[in-house]
């Protein structure tokens, strides 16, 4: 197998989830009209929640507004935001020792999904939704657009995640840096290319491209370009193709724009470093998720303020897709508070917090009410271009990251191959390395999957 992404497209059709949404949000309210009036969201008022989360903008907003829960609940929460990696492995180390400290903790299905099924770590959401008493029908699951639930749900039929935010590749450019050399916008991913090599300018401290180099991380950037050639790194069907032809060029194209148009220390630059290297007007480009334009456009944080460009990904020389990942909420299946965690992520994922997050900037909500809310809201600050942006990324988005077992280890081997790449590496041999390295992993973590 391939590619299957159009046998996909015909089985989930677009508008059709979208009318079957629309039909099941007025269902949901009919059925649950009587109920709105009288939840109660204070039956847990006293009690404290520990909130673990990964530092990103939706944690600023979600940190920021705290005290809103605790006014509306009558609980109190303490909140704790950490870099990605220093997340991920906390998490794993609290929930391997089984009594995990937090209560409410982010999820990143593209990465976590099948492990978190295999390991049934974190609580069944079925049985709270299904009750009228836990859950405020003001919390509308059916307006969730079809792909975030699919994304959210086991291939069992659970549902441990409740998805706050999809994140869809965008490139984010500097237009006064595209306007001083005469640079159009790309119109595929070699002229992408191209555009670094005519931007870079060392001399001046300016970076033709600056993106993810840093080991595990730089999966995302790599993976994400393999869609332009019609491909996944392994198929849902468990194909591999990490030494195809496809997977080859996508990764040279990778090294030439990191070794020849990034700027020094790249090798070591997560998201955060990329955010922070563009935002101070020292590159002309970054590839990367949609959840990270917020402080692009904030004084405080950035000199690029009114000069970013928000693009659609350029198409490959195959296809022409958007890499799709995102992050969730979910409780730990060990929590001695479930009641008090699922209030909180009825908040953190309900509509008022949902639509702050799109007209601000801080992510792309999976809502559909989210989208209809920010056109609508004359005070919003979202940049029209961006919400652009992520619409027309919406309807050509697929997950770049293997739906595997062993997804970290696959980011850790084929991430350490990549950092080799920049260092000046050969692409097709480094990943024949990696491949050999990371199969006997692959093999033995499917053995028993769920």
């Amino acid at each position: 197998m391939t590619w299957n992404a159009q046998q996909q497209q015909r089985k989930f059709p677009r508008r059709g989830l979208l009318q079957a949404g629309a039909f099941a949000v007025t269902s949901f309210a009919i059925r649950n009209r009587a109920f709105a009036a009288g939840f109660d969201w204070q039956r847990y008022k006293g009690q404290r929640l520990e909130i673990f989360l990964s530092k990103s903008p939706r944690a600023d907003l979600l940190l920021g507004r705290h005290h809103e829960f605790e006014e509306l609940t009558g609980i109190k929460v303490a909140g704790e935001q950490v870099p990605e990696q220093q997340f991920r492995q906390k998490f794993t180390i609290e929930f391997a020792s089984g009594r995990p400290s937090f209560d409410v903790v982010n999820v990143a299905p593209h990465v976590q999904k099948r492990m978190l099924g295999k390991t049934k770590w974190l609580l069944d959401l079925r049985p709270l939704l299904a009750d009228a008493e836990q859950t405020s029908p003001d919390f509308d699951i059916a307006d969730f657009f079809g792909p975030a639930m699919q994304f959210a749900t086991h291939p069992d039929g659970r549902l441990d995640m409740i998805m706050h935010n999809a994140d869809y590749n965008i490139l984010f450019w500097n237009k006064e840096l595209f306007a001083a050399k005469g640079v159009a916008y790309p119109r595929s991913l070699a002229e992408m290319a191209e555009a670094a090599k005519a931007l870079h300018d060392p001399k001046r401290g300016i970076a033709g491209y600056v993106g993810r180099g840093i080991k595990n991380a730089n999966t995302a950037t790599w993976s994400a370009l393999l869609l332009g050639w019609g491909r996944y790194g392994i198929d849902p069907d468990l194909t591999v193709h990490t030494t195809s032809p496809e997977a080859v060029e996508s990764a040279q194209l990778y090294q030439t724009l990191m070794r020849d148009y990034a700027p020094p220390g790249v090798i070591g630059f997560n998201w955060n470093e990329s955010q922070t290297t563009f935002a101070q007007g020292r590159a002309a480009m970054w590839l990367d998720a949609t959840g990270f334009a917020q402080p692009l456009e904030d004084p405080s944080k950035s000199r690029v303020v009114g000069k970013v460009g928000y693009g659609v990904v350029p198409p490959g020389p195959k296809a022409h897709y958007s890499g799709l990942s995102g992050d969730a909420l979910a409780i730990p299946a060990g929590s001695t508070r479930k009641g008090a965690a699922w209030l909180y992520i009825q908040w953190a994922c309900g509509k008022d917090m949902m639509a702050r997050q799109l007209s601000t900037g801080a992510g792309a909500p999976p809502r559909q009410s989210s989208y209809v809310r920010t056109k609508a809201d004359p005070k919003s600050t979202v940049p029209a271009e961006w919400l652009d942006a992520v619409r027309e990324s919406s309807a050509i988005a697929r997950p770049h990251h293997p739906q595997i077992v062993a997804v970290t280890e696959y980011r850790d081997i084929f991430g350490i191959a990549l950092s080799n790449m920049i260092a000046g590496a050969d692409a097709a041999s480094e990943l024949a390395h990696a491949t050999k390295e990371f199969m006997p992993i692959f093999e033995r973590s499917e053995k028993d999957s769920p």
